[in-house]
């Protein structure tokens, strides 16, 4: 059986009593995830006064008390009832919610000034019940939070990404509901301390940082080296210029033309507009 938790059982059973008490009492669990929600609200860059922030995935309430000691104010959600009861019982100053994060939440429109949310992301990626479909589940989240958050506020989503085909397809489901921003990777060298942030925002205003994209943590954090930030825009640009085995689209598409003349196939001829992408037609 693998070991990540996301393929052993849906999270509101993994995260059963048992599960809930280690995020209790476990001093390393609570050091990293205290750490993971520090980062996450530095990267929101959240102005100098007290705001409302939304957590996702808020757990057992950890992040949420860094939320707290810093002067903001939070609304927690998950799916788990038995993380929510622990953070009841450690006494959190946030409102808890149970909820499924890729089920339509309703909030008021643009009432959250930032969000976080610590290792929930990637649990969206699986087909937990008959009828879950990943991306869908993944739109469904994205087109909620951005109509919770007010314009120009960020939200910062660590996961971990088990694939690169899962970071495409959470990438364009964010995209396709109108959000920018992209991966912020922290110690992207070192497989222990590696942290990969989904940092998006909802639409621009006029208070919003002029640094469109933090950067990643650069140090020697265990053999961590540099970092590592990947705007969505860029993303795009190198996918639709390169195909598999590294070569161009045109590349391809002239070697198919050639391929098809020498089976004897009427083939078009080439010329200077070979392979370019065309606009859609008007409606």
């Amino acid at each position: 059986m693998s070991g990540r938790p996301e393929h052993q059982n849906p999270p509101e059973i993994f995260y059963n009593d048992d599960e809930a008490a280690k995020y209790a009492s476990n001093s390393r669990m609570i050091d990293v995830q205290t750490r993971m929600a520090e980062r996450a609200v530095e990267l929101i860059m959240l102005p100098e006064q007290p705001c409302l922030v939304l957590d996702v995935g808020c757990g057992s309430g950890i992040s949420g008390e860094v939320l707290t000691e810093l002067g903001h104010q939070w609304v927690g959600t998950d799916i788990s009832p038995s993380m929510l009861s622990c953070a009841v019982d450690r006494e959190t100053d946030g409102d808890l919610i149970l909820a499924d994060m890729g089920a339509q939440m309703r909030f008021r429109p643009g009432i959250f000034d930032g969000v976080i949310s610590i290792s929930a992301l990637q649990w969206l990626c699986n087909c937990d019940r008959k009828g879950h479909e990943p991306f869908a589940r993944l739109r469904c989240f994205f087109q909620w939070l951005y109509n919770c958050m007010r314009k120009g506020a960020r939200a910062a989503l660590q996961f971990y990404p088990e694939t690169a085909g899962q970071v495409e397809m959470i990438t364009a489901a964010a995209i396709r509901c109108g959000f920018g921003g992209g991966l912020v990777v922290d110690y992207p060298h070192s497989t222990k301390s590696k942290k990969t942030f989904l940092v998006i925002y909802a639409g621009l205003s006029g208070d919003m940082p002029r640094a469109a994209l933090p950067q990643g943590i650069q140090g020697d954090d265990d053999d961590a080296m540099g970092s590592e930030t990947i705007a969505f825009s860029r993303r795009e640009r190198q996918s639709r210029k390169k195909v598999k085995g590294g070569k161009s689209k045109k590349d391809a598409i002239m070697k198919k033309k050639a391929h098809q003349r020498m089976k004897g196939f009427d083939v078009r001829k080439d010329t200077k507009y070979t392979a370019r992408p065309r606009k859609p037609k008007a409606i």
